[in-house]
């Protein structure tokens, strides 16, 4: 990595502020911490989904130091002319929905401060009104396909098996006939058309995710909706099959046209950034960072903005995977920290051949 200066807190907030902005059209205190990495993805989404009771249990960083971090957040919205909305995070459950509390204390202000959005304050009427209705959007219903061999049900006490469906209800499973959507059918995932279609029609649906062990994420997994939901929208998708496979494969020609020019843009500026590393293996990193659908960091905003921090950090991953034996650290046991800190001069050696420009 560059050996440039740390940013200071208000320039590391203001510069992540505005990528949320620019990314979503929107930037809220609990997207900032994320940015940041102060909060995790995976934590967060469980938040979501009802799974952890708040959100201050888990953050990554002090409260002092986040909250120098939003003071800096909320001045940066000032300065920028930027308009609050008052948006709060909801769950929704077949009883309807749930609001989710960010923090431990009886204190409101501090709650409805999580809650708020800002949005550029000279967005004509109909675009800030689309905005909204796009953060207000409540949100979908989340079964849990278990992966444990058992599970027991709050309610009626059933035990569930694997790979039975269940909702969770104030921290606590329920199976789908307590919680009213035993009516529903699985349509699994695999044809984006035909699961569209059939959410269109059904007039109640939910989100089935399973969560994967080695990735340590939940995964979409399908959704239920009303059978007859599902008939009709296979049907309707029997009727313009071949318009739909013609539009696949104009839009997948034109997706790859667009990885081609990323991966070339990418590998330019990874040479920009460390003029040592060879021309052929700044390619490889940046298809392989920028792979679509990987989750990678040249997948996110700020790797697809060319951001220095993001092709920073795949370097350093790629470094780490293809020119130390940190994996095969890993394979013998040792533990991921450990693992790092033992091959961390291995790989400092390299990146300053890289940053002298020695290939």
């Amino acid at each position: 990595m560059p050996n440039n200066p740390p940013l200071d807190l208000q320039k590391r907030v203001e510069q992540a502020a505005g990528a949320i902005l620019k990314a979503r059209g929107s930037a809220g205190p609990l997207e900032l911490l994320l940015q940041l990495g102060w909060l995790a993805p995976s934590l967060f989404e469980s938040w979501k989904k009802g799974m952890i009771p708040s959100l201050a249990e888990v953050l990554q960083v002090g409260h002092e130091k986040h909250a120098r971090a939003f003071r800096h957040f909320e001045q940066w919205a000032l300065n920028c002319g930027l308009k609050a909305v008052k948006i709060p995070y909801v769950r929704s459950t077949p009883g309807g929905e749930i609001l989710l509390r960010v923090t431990t204390a009886k204190d409101p202000h501090a709650e409805e401060f999580f809650h708020t959005h800002y949005i550029p304050g000279d967005l004509p009427a109909a675009k800030t009104g689309r905005t909204v209705a796009k953060l207000s959007k409540p949100p979908d219903i989340v079964v849990f396909q278990t992966v444990s061999e058992s599970v027991i049900c709050t309610g009626c006490k059933a035990e569930l098996f694997t790979d039975s469906f269940l909702i969770m209800e104030k921290g606590q499973p329920l199976c789908l006939t307590c919680a009213d959507l035993d009516h529903l059918e699985f349509l699994p995932s695999g044809d984006t058309a035909l699961t569209r279609r059939a959410r269109k029609y059904s007039r109640l649906s939910a989100v089935v995710v399973r969560f994967a062990r080695a990735r340590r994420r939940y995964e979409r997994q399908g959704i239920l909706a009303e059978p007859e939901a599902i008939e009709k929208a296979e049907l309707e998708c029997l009727s313009d099959e071949s318009l739909r496979t013609t539009r696949r494969e104009r839009e997948a020609m034109r997706r790859a046209a667009q990885d081609k020019e990323l991966v070339a843009a990418m590998a330019q500026s990874i040479r920009r950034l460390y003029p040592g590393c060879p021309a052929e293996e700044a390619v490889e990193i940046a298809r392989h960072t920028a792979e679509r659908g990987s989750g990678r960091i040249g997948r996110s905003a700020a790797g697809r903005d060319l951001e220095e921090r993001a092709l920073a950090l795949a370097v350093n991953a790629w470094v780490r995977h293809r020119k130390t034996e940190y994996d095969v650290l890993l394979g013998n046991g040792i533990e991921r920290i450990d693992a790092r800190e033992m091959v961390r001069d291995k790989i400092r050696e390299m990146l300053d051949l890289w940053l002298a420009g020695a290939e």
